[in-house]
Parts: C-alpha cells; structure tokens; sequence
C-alpha cells in the first residue's frame, strides 16, 4: 500500500504528455511502431529516448518492490528443497545397492533372455522363409501345370490357372525376379493360346467350307426323299379316296418315319468355333472373335457363290447352291449353340445377301436358258434349296419369286418343245387305224388313255379306232400335264386353274393349230384325213381324261374333278376343228366325185331311145361311195360318217343339177331324163341301204341319204310328169316341188324337149308326148310371166 504513491511519483516526474502515452501504450500492448516514427520523423527522438529510458527505471523498482515482498516464501522453499535433496540421495544409495544385488541375481536369466530372443528371431525368420518357399512352389507348380496344359492343347485349364496365378497369387510373390518373371510371361501365354485358338479356328474355317457342300448335298437329299415321301403319301390317300365312292375310308394312314432328326446325319465338328469363342471370351477379348469369325465366314460366302466359267451352269448349280446350303446350315447350328458369337439380325442379313445374289444369277440363267427341262432341273433344286433352309427358319420369299416369275418363260419353252414333237408325229403319221397284237400294247395305247372301258380285254389283232399318232401325242400331253406340275409345286399347294390354263394353251395353241395346219395342208388323201378327222374326235373326247389327271395330280379328288362344270376350252376348240376336218373331207369327196361327174358330158342329152341302164358316172361314183362308206365307216364316228356322205350325195345332186343349168348341154330330150332317172333310183336305193346298214337310222336323224337328192328327184319327176304345168299349183308345188326354184326350173325347162327328132314312133306314144309338150308350154309361159 505505501509503494503506491511512490510509484504515482516516479510516473508523474516524466516529460509530460509523452511520457503519458507510451505508458498507456506499453501497458496496453500495444505496437509503438507509429510513435516511434512520428518522433523521428518530427526531429525529435531525444525525448523519446528519454521517456522510454524513464519507463525503464520505473519498471525495475517495480520489479525491486515485487522481489522485497516475495523473498521470504523462497527462502523457504529453497530449504525445502534442501531437505529434499538429501531424501532423494539417501533414496539414489539405496537403489544403487538394491540395483546392484538385482544385477547379481538376474545377470544369469538375462543371459537365458537373450538366448530366447534369438531363437524367437531365428523361428520368425524359418517361418517367413517357409511361407515364401510355399508361395513360390505353388507359383512354379501352377507355372508347371499351365505348360502342360498348353502342351497338350488344353487351353481352357491353361486359362484358368493363368487366371489364378495373376489374381491369387502374383502380388503376393515375395521374389522380386521371380514375380518379374512371371508377370512378363503371362501375357506371352495368353497370346500363344489365342494363336493357337485362332489356329485351330482357322483350319475350321478351311475344313467346313469343304464339307458345307457335302452338308448341303445330303441335306436337300433329305428334303428330296421327304418330298417324294410325301408325294406317294398323297398318291395313296388319292387312290384310296377314289377307290372308296365317296364312303367312309376305312383304311389307316401312318407315317414311315426312318429318320426324323435330319441333323443326326449332319455331323460336322463345331468344337474349335466353341473352343476359339470362349478362350477368346475368357482372354476378354471376345467382341474382336466375333468380328474375325463374322467376316471371315462372310468372305467365304462370297468366294462360295462365284458361279463357275469353266462349266454350264446346269452342271455348277446343284453344288453352288448345296454349298449355300451347307453354309446356312452351319450358321444356324452356330447361332443356337455358340452361346451369342452371332446374332439372328447377323444371320438374317446374309441370308438376304445371299439371297439376293441367288435370285441374280437365276435370273440371268434362266433368261439365258432356251430348253424347258433345263429351267425345270435348276427350279427343282432351287425349290429343294428353299425346303431345306426354310426348316432352320430362313424366308424364301425371294426365291419363289423368282419361280413365279419365270413361271411363263418355262411354260413357253415348254410349248415350242410340245409344238416340234407334235408337228413330227402327226407329219410322220401314216393315218392308218392301229393294229394292236399284243394285251400290253393295248394297256400301253388304249387303257392308259381310258378310251376303251378298263375292265374290257378284246381279243387280239386289235383293230382301234385311231391311228398310232394319238397316243403319241396323248403321252406329250401327259408329259407336258407332269411337266407343268412339276414347275408349278413350288409353294405347297398347287393352283389347279393354273394348271388347266396351261393344258388349255397347250390343246389351243400347240395341237389344235397342228391339226388345222394338217387339215389345210390337204396333203393327206381321203382315208387319211378321215383317220385324221377320227383321230380329233378321240383326242376332243380324250379331254375330259386330260383334265382329270391334271386333278388327280393336283390332288383333287376325281368325284369332285366330275362335278366341276369349268371343263377345257380346248373341247369346244377341238370340235370346231372336227367340223373342219369333216369340211375338209366333204370336200376332198366332192373334189373325188367331180373327177366322176365330169363323165356327164359325155351324156347323149338328144338320145332317141329310152336307155336300160344307168350312165357310165353314176357306176363310178357308185364305187367311189361304196368305198366312201365302208371306210368312213370303219373310222369315223356316225355323225360324221352322215355329215360326209349327206355332203357327198348333195354335191352329186348339185353337179347334175348344174350340168343341167350350164351352157354345156344346150337341150336335152325326155330319154335322157330317163336316164338321169335310173340313175338316181340306183343312187338313191344304194344311199338308201346304206342309210339303214350303217345305222344312221336308229338316230332319227330328220333327213337321209336320200333326202340329199331331192332338188334333182324333184327336178327329174317334174321332167317327166304328164301335166308340168301344175309346178305352178302352189298346193302341189308345196308338195311335190317344193325343193325347186323357179329360176332353175325356168332354165332347165327352156332347154327340154319332149321327144328326139325322128320319124317313127306309135301314134299313142306321140299323144302323150304331144299332151306333155303342151303342158310344158304351158309352164314355159307361166314361167316367163312369173320372171
């Protein structure tokens, strides 16, 4: 308490203000950088310096003052520590001595300590050097095994224990050069095993594109025996179901199956495209082996579909498209067993590659191709193509396109092929009626065509209704049916309009227009063309047996084939030109009977006297008909035989007729009527015999033989009737002339006389001709005035 005004006293004995300041600024500790700085800068430091030194003395009596009030307390604590100080020696003394005896005593378990602390260290030391030896063993025995294993190409343990080398055990290796050395060795491992991989894979590729073709082949072969399986499957149900009239069918229908896995006789090895895939897999370089295995097999594909320059393509196309197949094939046993080495959008797109070149080159073969058989040999094995590969569920959509499209070229090719073998048979024909020997030269030319009942066996010499070109031509037809059926079964079913269409063309175009041609060739003589003209109407009737066996290969039921009311148009054709080979025969008798009527010229037309027996022509054409007759008889059909002999007996009526009308005969007598008269009663009674004999008559035809002369009869009765001038009787006209015209009757009536010009002759007789005479004045007259 008294040091404090001492204390006010020293500070306030400073130099004023200043002094005042560093005081508070010192005590408050703060910086007195900027006092310091304006003093110097002011010019006056001495008065600084002089403050702070008055600080400096003030502090050190603070100081002198704090030490005065304190000294007693230490010197108090300084004996203290003196009485410590002797505790503490006699404290050293006695653990000097106790340390000493300790030392003594324990100096012999030290030694034992030591002792145990090296064996500690020589057994931690055996122990790391163990577990190092045990990790290098098992590294080098891995190492080992690893070599064995890619010794004996066992690539996949290779890997695995590659796998547990790098992951299990190289880190831990506790030998830096061995851990360099098989660090530096695994990656070469790994590249000698995807090597060797891609080695094996490599020779893959070069065997299977060998064996794609042998893969193919006996694939579609598989395909082709299914089909004819199937095809005589179809048969039997076809036969059995026209065997059952309608009934029920009690027959049973199994499948003969020998070998429903066709892949079994597949075998082709996929084991390196396996292995090469999941070593790649396992090396992680899997996405890089699809790629190498993708194009690789897509460069194959390319090189496989070059078509060959050093052969036709008939003899090249069956292995190239057997090769595609193969190809395919393996494909798709790859795609659904390789585990993802290709993808279907992979597949499908060379499939379309593939297709799409296939349908190139067919289609520039077959615009090449100019034999049918040979479109249908390519067509065949391309539609075997499409069987085989559509089972492993490739489209061919495109390929049967291709068919479709050519469909007509083939059918034309077929038609011209048809037109050349139809034209040689019916050019080298001989139209004579065949003559068949032997029963199976019947079965072969008769029965096969159905145109005699089946159940019928004649007896032999056969003498058939046609000749031996109709069932040549019967057997094209066939063929050409066959044929187009063959080409048409390309999708499953068959279109039978089509077919029809086809056979329609073929009867129209290709026979119809050859039988014309032979008909309007007039090449063939009389008996000929009357084979000819029987010959068509076997053929026109032999229609309905066409369309039935295009049914029955079409597999439709013949019951319902029969009830079909859309026959061939070719039927109708076929009659038409029946009707022009009966034309053409017509004419070719007339021509004949004209040769024979020319002999009227040498008719007296002014004979004297009543002739006894018929005129020299009409014996000729009395043969000639006779002959006419029996040959048409034997060949044509009744309708035609009356069409030929009613056009045969007209024309014969039609030429006296004419002989009559024409300038040739300027008149002519009563006797020479008479002539005309037996003539036409011998004509008219052997038409009449024949009318009856050939059985015309049982047809109840309206007009006969006979029928055909009722112009000239008609003509020649009036001639010779006592009153001529009731020609002008329409009541007796219409019954006794109504066949005659008034022009000609005019003409042949201006020519008449009634008697030849001579002096002797009976008074009665000259009556009557004098009352004839007058009474064809009469009709002369009405005549006239009628004109």
């Amino acid at each position: 308490m008294a040091a404090q005004p001492k204390k006010r006293t020293v500070l306030e004995s400073g130099d004023g203000g200043l002094g005042l300041g560093l005081a508070a600024f010192i005590a408050n500790g703060e910086d007195l950088g900027p006092i310091i700085r304006h003093a110097f800068e002011s010019g006056k430091p001495e008065a600084l310096m002089q403050n702070l030194r008055s600080i400096v003395k003030k502090k050190e009596v603070e100081i002198e003052e704090l030490c005065r009030l304190h000294y007693e307390d230490f010197i108090l604590a300084v004996d203290e520590l003196r009485g410590v100080l002797v505790d503490a020696d006699e404290l050293k003394s006695m653990l000097t001595g106790e340390n000493l005896n300790l030392q003594e005593v324990s100096s012999a378990s030290l030694l034992k300590l030591d002792e145990l602390f090296e064996l500690y260290s020589v057994k931690k030391n055996l122990g790391e050097a163990t577990r190092t030896l045990k990790i290098c063993v098992k590294v080098i025995s891995l190492c080992m095994a690893c070599n064995g294993y890619i010794a004996e190409a066992k690539f996949h343990p290779a890997l695995k224990t590659l796998d547990l080398i790098e992951k299990g055990y190289l880190q831990n290796i506790p030998l830096k050069l061995l851990k360099k050395v098989v660090a530096k060795h695994i990656p070469l491992i790994k590249m000698h095993i995807e090597k060797k991989v891609c080695s094996e894979f490599n020779d893959w590729l070069v065997h299977i594109r060998r064996m794609a073709k042998q893969i193919g082949q006996v694939s579609i072969s598989q395909a082709s025996l299914a089909r004819q399986k199937d095809e005589e499957m179809r048969v039997q149900h076809r036969e059995a179901e026209e065997h059952s009239d309608a009934r029920p069918d009690g027959h049973t229908y199994t499948l003969d199956v020998e070998n429903t896995d066709e892949e079994s006789t597949l075998n082709f090895d996929l084991t390196p495209v396996y292995r090469a895939h999941h070593m790649h897999i396992r090396l992680g370089i899997g996405e890089k082996f699809r790629d190498y295995y993708y194009k690789n097999r897509l460069m194959q594909l390319n090189l496989d579909m070059q078509i060959s320059t050093s052969q036709p393509f008939l003899e090249s196309h069956q292995p190239l498209l057997a090769q595609v197949a193969g190809f395919f094939i393996v494909e798709q046993r790859v795609l659904r067993s390789a585990d993802g080495l290709l993808s279907e959008s992979q597949v499908e797109t060379t499939w379309e590659t593939a297709v799409a070149k296939i349908t190139s080159i067919l289609e520039d073969q077959f615009a090449r191709m100019s034999i049918a058989s040979h479109l249908l040999l390519v067509k065949d094995y391309v539609t075997l193509l499409g069987t085989t590969v559509s089972k492993y569920g490739y489209q061919i959509t495109q390929l049967i396109q291709v068919i479709e499209k050519n469909k007509d070229k083939y059918h034309q090719l077929l038609l011209i092929e048809c037109r050349k073998k139809i034209e040689d048979i019916l050019g080298n024909d001989s139209y004579e009626q065949m003559i068949i020997k032997k029963e199976y030269e019947y079965n072969m030319n008769v029965t096969a065509f159905h145109f005699e009942p089946d159940d019928v066996i004649p007896e032999f010499p056969y003498m058939a209704s046609f000749s031996s070109g109709v069932p040549d031509v019967c057997r094209i037809v066939r063929s050409f049916i066959e044929d187009s059926i063959s080409y048409l079964s390309y999708s499953g079913r068959m279109n039978y309009e089509v077919v029809k269409g086809y056979l329609d063309r073929l009867l129209i175009e290709v026979l119809n227009n050859s039988l014309l041609n032979m008909i309007y060739a007039r090449s063939l003589a009389m008996s000929q063309m009357m084979q000819l003209a029987g010959n068509i109407s076997v053929l026109e009737q032999a229609c309905d047996m066409f369309l039935l066996f295009c049914a029955h290969l079409c597999g439709i039921p013949k019951r319902i084939a029969q009830r079909s009311h859309s026959g061939l148009t070719a039927k109708a054709v076929l009659k038409a030109s029946q009707n022009a080979a009966y034309n053409a025969l017509i004419n070719l008798a007339n021509f004949k009977i004209d040769e024979f009527m020319v002999l009227l010229d040498d008719v007296n037309w002014i004979v004297e006297e009543a002739p006894d027996n018929p005129n020299d022509y009409m014996n000729e054409v009395l043969i000639y008909l006779e002959t006419l007759v029996s040959t048409a008889q034997a060949i044509l059909p009744l309708e035609a035989l009356y069409k030929v002999v009613s056009g045969a007996v007209s024309h014969i009526s039609d030429s006296i007729m004419t002989t009559l009308l024409n300038d040739g005969v300027k008149r002519f007598t009563v006797n020479a009527v008479m002539g005309i008269d037996i003539d036409l009663k011998l004509l008219e009674a052997f038409v009449d015999d024949k009318f009856q004999s050939t059985g015309l008559a049982d047809l109840g035809k309206e007009t006969t033989f006979a029928d055909c002369l009722v112009e000239i009869r008609q003509l020649v009765n009036l001639l010779l009737s006592s009153q001529p001038e009731n020609f002008m009787n329409p009541v007796i006209r219409m019954r006794n002339y109504g066949s005659l015209d008034y022009k000609k009757v005019a003409i042949v009536c201006d020519k008449y006389k009634d008697f030849a010009d001579g002096l002797f002759g009976s008074l009665s007789n000259r009556n009557k001709q004098d009352a004839r005479k007058k009474s064809m004045d009469v009709l002369k007259r009405r005549l006239k005035d009628f004109s």
